[in-house]
C-alpha cells in the first residue's frame, strides 16, 4: 500500500500578504523581470511604482538581502520631516507662496550625500569624520571647487554622523534663522507687526504684502548650499563611489504613509525625483524610490518643473504581473512552506480540484479574480486553504465559499488604497451593487448620474474631488457629447481598477491593468458596447 497522503493543515499557507509579514519571503522569492530591472547595476530606471500589493516593497527587502553591505534603506519617517513642515516659519512661508523647492532639494540632496559617505567610510566617529576629510582632501587638493564643497561637510562638526533626523533639523535650524533674521528687520522698520516666526521674533504683516517683501523671502529660500552640494556629486563621483566594488544602492520606501502634512507631501517628492535624477551622474550609485501609482499621479511633475515630466517617466519601472508570473510565484510558495507540514506538492496546481466545463480551470478561475498583484494571489489562495483544513486538496466548494470573504476584502483594500486621493470613493463603489455582469451604456449612465448626486449628500467626503470630475455635467449646454459629461468620472472608477470596458465581445474587457490610457481615447469610448465591474468584486457587490 502506498503512504497515506497527508492533509491539509491549519498551520499551512503560501505566507504574508505583506512584505514585512511574509515569512515566506526568503525563502520563496520569485525573481520577476521587474525585480531584474530593479537589481541591475545598469538599467537606469530608478522610481518603482505600482499599486498596493503589486510587490514593491518586497523587491527592494530582497534585494537588501541580497546585498547586505552595499545597500542603504532611508525611511522618511526618521527625517524629522513632519517636525520641520510644522515650523512656523515653513508654514509662514508657505502661506506666502514662497516656492520651497530649492530648500526642500537641499535636504534631500545633503541626507543622501552624507548617508553615502557615512556608509563607504564608516564614518561613525569625530576621528573617523576628519580623517575620511584629510583622505579626500589630499586626492582633490589641486580642484579648488571640491575642496570648497568639502568645507560644507566640516561645518558640520559633531553632528556628521549622528542620525539623518538630526542632521535635517541642524540644516533646517541654520535655514529658520535666515528667515528670522529678515523677519527682525522688517519689524524695526515698521512696516509689519511682530510675531514669532521661527522661534524667534518675527513678523506677520499688518497691510497686503508686497511682491518685493515675497521676492526678498524667495531670495533667501534660492540662496541654499546647493551649489556646494551639487559639487560634492562631483566628489561622490570621481573620489567616494569611483570603483565597481563600491557600487551602493540607497532604497526609500514608504513614502505612501502619513509621515507628513498632505499638503506639502507632493512638493516633496517631486524635489526627491529631482534629486535622484542629479545622483544619476554617479556612475556606481543606483538610487531607488519605490511609490504608489496614485500618488506619482498626482505628483503632476509639470506643474513647477518646467517640461520636467518626460525625463522622469523614462525612469519609471512599472510594476507589472501576469497570470503566469503569478502562479510560478505561487509554485515557489508551495515548494517552501508544503515540506514544513509534510506535504509532498510542488505547484498550487496540485492542491486545486480538476477542470470542470462550467468553470474551467481552477487557477485561471481564481487569477481572473485578482488585480494580478501578489497580494490578490496570496490573499485568495490562504482563504482557500483555511477551508480546506482536513481534507487531502481543495474543492470548486472551498473556492467558491472563500470568494466572498476574499471578494468583501479586496473592495475595502481597493477602498484603502485610493480614500486619500478619492475620499467617499467606497459610496461611489455602492452604486454598483447588483449591477448587470454585462452593463450596457445606459445602465452604466444610470449609476454614474447616481454617483454625481452624492454631492448633494452632507456626509459624503469627496465634495472636491467629485465637483472637479463633474463640472461639465453641472454647466453643460444641449450640444455637449456623452463623452464629455462622463469621461471625467469614468475615468476614476476604471483607474482605481473597479471598471472595465469591451467593444466587441462580452467575455474580453479592458481594464486598467491591460492599457492605463484605454479610456482617455475618445474613438475607445465611442465604441465601447459593455461595461463590466471587475470579478475581483463581484461577490462583495453582489453581482451574480
Amino acid at each position: 500500500m502506498g503512504a497515506k497522503r497527508q492533509r491539509l493543515r491549519s498551520t499551512f499557507t503560501l505566507g504574508g500578504e505583506q512584505a514585512e509579514a511574509d515569512a515566506l519571503l526568503d525563502n520563496a522569492f520569485y525573481e520577476s523581470d521587474d525585480f531584474a530591472v530593479i537589481s541591475s547595476r545598469e538599467d537606469k530606471r530608478c522610481f518603482v511604482v505600482g499599486r498596493t500589493g503589486s510587490g514593491k516593497s518586497a523587491a527592494l527587502k530582497r534585494l537588501e538581502e541580497l546585498n547586505p553591505d552595499h545597500v542603504i534603506r532611508i525611511s522618511p519617517e526618521d527625517l524629522s520631516l513632519p517636525y520641520i513642515t510644522n515650523l512656523q516659519a515653513i508654514r509662514y512661508l508657505d502661506s506666502l507662496e514662497i516656492n520651497l523647492d530649492n530648500f526642500w532639494t537641499t535636504l534631500w540632496k545633503h541626507v543622501l550625500l552624507v548617508e553615502i559617505i557615512r556608509h563607504r567610510y564608516k564614518v561613525n566617529s569625530q576621528a573617523a569624520k576628519q580623517s575620511f576629510l584629510a583622505e579626500i582632501r589630499d586626492k582633490v587638493r589641486r580642484d579648488q571647487a571640491k575642496r570648497a564643497a568639502l568645507d560644507y561637510l566640516d561645518e558640520y562638526e559633531g553632528r556628521f554622523w549622528e542620525e539623518a533626523d538630526q542632521r535635517v533639523r541642524e540644516i533646517t535650524q541654520k535655514f529658520t534663522e535666515r528667515i528670522d533674521a529678515e523677519a527682525a528687520a522688517e519689524a524695526k522698520i515698521g512696516s509689519v507687526a511682530s510675531v514669532k516666526v521661527g522661534g524667534k521674533e518675527g513678523f506677520e504683516t499688518s497691510s497686503e504684502f508686497t511682491e518685493e517683501r515675497v521676492d526678498r523671502f524667495q531670495r533667501i529660500v534660492n540662496d541654499t548650499q546647493l551649489a556646494r552640494l551639487n559639487k560634492m556629486i562631483n566628489v561622490l563621483d570621481d573620489e567616494v563611489l569611483n570603483r565597481p566594488q563600491h557600487f551602493t544602492y540607497v532604497v526609500i520606501d514608504d513614502l505612501d504613509r502619513d509621515w507628513v502634512d498632505e499638503r506639502i507631501a507632493n512638493d516633496l517628492i517631486r524635489c526627491l525625483f529631482r534629486t535622484v535624477i542629479d545622483l544619476k551622474r554617479v556612475r556606481h550609485l543606483k538610487v531607488l524610490v519605490a511609490l504608489r501609482t496614485n500618488i506619482f499621479q498626482e505628483l503632476q511633475f509639470g506643474r513647477r518643473g518646467g517640461g520636467q515630466e518626460e525625463k522622469f517617466r523614462a525612469l519609471v519601472l512599472l510594476m507589472k504581473w501576469t497570470k503566469a508570473d503569478l502562479a510560478e510565484m505561487l509554485d515557489e510558495r508551495v515548494k517552501a512552506s508544503a515540506p514544513k507540514v509534510g506535504l509532498e506538492v510542488d505547484s498550487v496546481s496540485a492542491l486545486l480540484p480538476n477542470p470542470n466545463k462550467a468553470r474551467g480551470n481552477p487557477l485561471d478561475y481564481m487569477l481572473d479574480r485578482t488585480l494580478l498583484r501578489p497580494r490578490d494571489a496570496i490573499s485568495f489562495v490562504n482563504e482557500c486553504l483555511a477551508l480546506g483544513v482536513g481534507s487531502d486538496r481543495l474543492s470548486w466548494s472551498d473556492i467558491s465559499f472563500a470568494e466572498q470573504s476574499y471578494s468583501s476584502k479586496r473592495l475595502l483594500a481597493l477602498r484603502d488604497e485610493w480614500k486619500q486621493t478619492y475620499p467617499g470613493i467606497d459610496q461611489v463603489f455602492e452604486k454598483f451593487r447588483e449591477c448587470p455582469i454585462a452593463m450596457s451604456r445606459q445602465d452604466l449612465q444610470e449609476r454614474l448620474d447616481s454617483a454625481m448626486l452624492l454631492l448633494s449628500e452632507p456626509k459624503f467626503t469627496g465634495i472636491r474631488w467629485m465637483t472637479d470630475v463633474t463640472d461639465v455635467m453641472w454647466n453643460s449646454g444641449p450640444e455637449t457629447q456623452w463623452f464629455e459629461l462622463y469621461q471625467p468620472l469614468l475615468k476614476v472608477i476604471f483607474t482605481v481598477g473597479l471598471i472595465g470596458c469591451s467593444r466587441s465581445d462580452m467575455r474580453r474587457a479592458v481594464f486598467y491593468s491591460d492599457d492605463p490610457l484605454f479610456i482617455d481615447q475618445r474613438s475607445n469610448i465611442q465604441t465601447t458596447r459593455f461595461y463590466f465591474v471587475h470579478r475581483a468584486f463581484h461577490r462583495a457587490l453582489d453581482i451574480r
